[in-house]
């Protein structure tokens, strides 16, 4: 039997990478998915390649009008959620003597702020015992030169989770976190203006990693499965690592 079937998923970020494997997941696992993210052009491509069962809503995280409209149409259509895959991300990596006040306030502004109210806002929505997955990173602790900001916003991402656990422990909802090591995704493009300095930064991750490879962001979207699915009914409040065991060193 499909680990979800008959759920209602909600996955920020969804347009692509992580986020998209774990949508394309969730559909082929039974259940209905509401992908949002900011580029247009990435929900249709997304949607065309998913097929059915998926809807797409486009809007930034840092837009508390668009994430109203992201939970007005699914309680509009649905009237609940059962997961919600907190995925939305961004990283622009500077050090400490280089990190600038815009650099700073997108990062928290996405990573955490987005984060945050895309939890709060979908609450009234989500189903008794249902699931809320947040996407940390290994960076949250672990010291990464030029990671001053992203890190500092995924550990409060982890935080965040240790809070929300006895929060809502009334309601039965899971709040984990998954905290992935080096996945081969645009991620990893953006950290550089070129195509060399990003193979570098690959062959980089490729060799501190004891499995000797990147992982896949189909990887990231089984772990978000078993968080989802009643397979993890008895995990609550943990930090997930799927890393390859990068932060084992």
């Amino acid at each position: 039997m499909s680990k979800l079937q008959g759920k209602v998923a909600v996955i920020t970020g969804g347009g692509s990478g992580i986020g998209l494997a774990t949508a394309q997941r969730f559909v082929k696992e039974g259940a209905f998915v509401y992908i949002f993210g900011r580029r247009q052009r990435e929900l249709e491509e997304a949607a065309a390649l998913i097929g059915k069962n998926v809807s797409t809503i486009p809007g930034d995280v840092r837009n508390s009008d668009d994430l109203d409209r992201l939970f007005a149409k699914v309680h509009h259509e649905r009237a609940r959620i059962d997961v919600l895959v907190a995925n939305s991300g961004f990283i622009d990596p500077q050090s400490l003597v280089e990190t600038t006040e815009a650099n700073f306030d997108k990062t928290f502004g996405t990573n955490v702020r987005g984060l945050l109210f895309t939890v709060q806002k979908a609450l009234p929505l989500i189903s008794e015992g249902g699931s809320i997955v947040v996407i940390s990173s290994i960076a949250a602790f672990k010291g990464i030169p030029n990671y001053t900001g992203y890190s500092a916003s995924k550990a409060s991402v982890r935080s965040f989770v240790r809070t929300w656990t006895v929060e809502l422990k009334d309601r039965g909802i899971r709040v984990n976190a998954i905290s992935p090591g080096a996945i081969d995704t645009a991620i990893i493009d953006a950290q550089s203006p070129t195509k060399e300095g990003a193979d570098k930064i690959r062959a980089s991750f490729t060799a501190a990693t004891p499995l000797n490879r990147l992982g896949q962001p189909e990887e990231i979207a089984a772990a978000a499965l078993f968080l989802a699915s009643h397979e993890g009914s008895f995990v609550a409040g943990a930090d997930l690592v799927v890393d390859g065991g990068l932060s084992a060193l």
